[in-house]
């Protein structure tokens, strides 16, 4: 798979992967954005065979049914059930808690439309699980996927957030004006 995802990824599409996800951590969040089209999650797929890298990603819940569920699963899914008012944070923190290797990729916008500020879920998944977080660029406009080093959050939020607002600052999205 890794060949064939390389062979799209890099001589078809034309993209390129600045930087590489940390193989000797076993456990961390993945941050990538801007997510502004479906597009980007067969990119991330891509990304992830090309890398070959252990990702898995949450879904809506609806995504997992039959007849085509079992796609999502083996694409490294899991189903979330959005209406329900559970806590999703704590659920995934347990995840991360009862495997011994785990990667979580996610959009910290929880949209693919323009937002002025991200969801907070992510920060407290990693924060709950003591897990670094790596960013992702999904950046159309240069064709690059560029991979940050782990980031170890610190107990100051906001220094945090504008860390990561600055990395993904000049990054277009396949929908320009979303990004």
């Amino acid at each position: 798979m890794k060949l064939l995802a390389r062979f799209i990824l890099f001589k078809i599409l034309k993209w390129k992967i600045i930087g590489s996800f940390p193989k000797e951590l076993k456990k961390y969040v993945i941050i990538a954005a801007p997510h502004t089209h479906w597009i980007d999650f067969p990119l991330g797929i891509l990304v992830k065979w090309a890398e070959a890298a252990p990702i898995n990603y949450i879904g809506k819940a609806s995504l997992f049914k039959p007849p085509f569920g079992f796609i999502f699963r083996w694409l490294g899914g899991a189903p979330v059930n959005r209406s329900e008012s559970t806590n999703k944070v704590q659920a995934i923190v347990d995840v991360f808690n009862k495997n011994e290797k785990f990667i979580l990729a996610l959009s910290p916008e929880g949209t693919r439309k323009k937002v002025e500020k991200w969801k907070t879920g992510f920060y407290y998944i990693a924060k709950g699980a003591n897990v670094p977080i790596v960013m992702a660029t999904l950046d159309f406009k240069n064709k690059q996927v560029k991979i940050s080093d782990p980031y170890y959050l610190t107990n100051d939020m906001e220094k945090d957030f504008d860390l990561f607002y600055t990395y993904f600052k000049e990054v277009e999205g396949k929908i320009p004006e979303y990004s």
